[in-house]
């Protein structure tokens, strides 16, 4: 019996773009930056839409602010990463090797220098009460 096969497949957009800073150290840290920053500044974009929609309603006050906090959360996140991504890629010049353990220790070292700022200045951080 003849049998028929579909085959494809369904890739998510891509943002691909490299700046050359001279050192890879400084090029993968500006490139985490850029990228994560976007993601952040995107996910206030989709929330400030959605709650404008919902109330019916925009203003040019809503439009400041939304734009405000789309600047503040996308530094942040960017910033947040890039420093992740420094030490990730830290971590790998100075043990030699490249596997998971550069990732749980960049990842905790920094966790541990944003989470002393991040209670004792009273930042909000995103999805915390």
């Amino acid at each position: 019996m003849p049998r028929s096969v579909l085959v494809g497949s369904f890739t998510s957009p891509k943002m691909e773009f490299a700046i050359d800073m001279g050192n890879p150290f400084f090029n993968r840290t500006v490139d985490g930056f850029l990228k994560i920053g976007a993601v952040g500044a995107s996910k206030v974009l989709a929330e400030e839409t959605y709650d404008c929609l919902r109330k019916g309603s925009i203003s040019k006050g809503k439009f400041e602010d939304a734009l405000k906090k789309m600047c503040k959360e996308g530094a942040y996140w960017g910033t947040v990463a890039g420093v992740y991504v420094g030490m990730e890629y830290g971590m790998e010049r100075i043990r030699g090797t490249r596997d998971w353990k550069n990732a749980m220790l960049g990842g905790a070292l920094t966790g541990r220098s944003y989470q002393p700022r991040a209670t004792t200045a009273g930042t909000r951080l995103s999805g915390t009460q």
